[in-house]
């Protein structure tokens, strides 16, 4: 039987695959790589990029993984194996772990959380809405209903994947970190830092297994944390709600020095706010002009 020219190709296709820095391939890199490797391989024009993948498929190691996440599913392709945490970066450009995800990466957590926290960020700047003024009836309002928590999640191997939309901040305090999976695999993955990771389980405690979760992170953090990061950060982000003063609750809480306390205190405290939202049974703490639930 005539061999294709295909089939006579894939021994260099496969040592092409094989040498490649990464396993996680977005669709259009591989239609990069056939279009770059096609002469070389002597591969016929009416190999398109869809015929050249469903091949590899097939007499390959490539894989295809679908997420079909609610606003728009993700496809990637992944050349013999890859740990979850890398195939799920690969889903987008610049995506990166947050909130309970980072947490757990950060030791900032004993639990194992069932879901998986990733981040993208909004291309256009929202800078001028987190500058506007609130007024203290808006705060009120806002913070007697529900929490905003995003629907755009998937279910996969017995755990939700959230891909959250994040505002633009340039990707403040987003590093690269060795992570470890459940399986025990180490991946060099995009994640908050420590600092970062405090200021976003603050502001969303609906990602990281709630105000008491967080204020366990905040223990664990504690010989860690820079504070004066951590507040040069909060001044970036010019968040419209003063979410300073539930981060400066969290710090006294978990009995950090009064000194890292009072770089918090030096930030306006001029309104009433909210520990978390839709609180029943409350106590005031006149500190930080906070509420937060009784007995916390």
């Amino acid at each position: 039987m005539n061999r294709t020219r295909i089939q006579i190709a894939k021994p260099d296709i496969v040592r092409h695959f094989d040498a490649l820095p990464d396993r996680v391939l977005k669709p259009k890199e591989i239609y990069a790589i056939l279009a770059e490797q096609r002469n070389f391989w002597r591969l016929a024009q009416a190999t398109t990029a869809e015929r050249f993948i469903e091949f590899l498929q097939k007499h390959s190691k490539l894989k295809q993984y679908e997420f079909l996440f609610p606003q728009r599913a993700e496809t990637c392709y992944v050349w013999d194996q890859a740990p979850l945490l890398a195939i799920l970066l690969g889903l987008r450009k610049d995506l990166h772990f947050s909130h309970y995800t980072a947490m757990r990466a950060l030791a900032l957590t004993e639990q194992s959380p069932k879901s998986i926290y990733l981040t993208d960020e909004r291309t256009t700047s929202h800078a001028s809405e987190r500058d506007s003024k609130i007024s203290q009836a808006d705060i009120d309002s806002a913070f007697k209903k529900p929490a905003r928590a995003s629907s755009n999640w998937v279910e996969y191997d017995d755990k939700k994947i959230y891909l959250l939309n994040g505002a633009d901040t340039g990707h403040l305090g987003v590093v690269t970190e060795l992570m470890t999976d459940e399986s025990g695999a180490e991946v060099q993955a995009r994640v908050t830092n420590l600092e970062r990771t405090l200021i976003d389980i603050t502001v969303r405690p609906v990602y990281a297994g709630g105000v008491f979760e967080v204020a366990k992170a905040y223990e664990l953090a504690k010989e860690r944390a820079s504070i004066n990061k951590l507040v040069a950060m909060l001044h970036k982000l010019k968040f419209v709600y003063p979410y300073h003063q539930a981060v400066g609750y969290y710090l006294q809480r978990a009995g950090y020095k009064s000194s890292q306390i009072d770089l918090v205190r030096r930030l306006p405290i001029a309104q009433d706010f909210y520990l978390t939202h839709e609180m029943n049974d409350t106590r005031y703490d006149s500190d930080w002009r906070l509420h937060v639930p009784s007995g916390f």
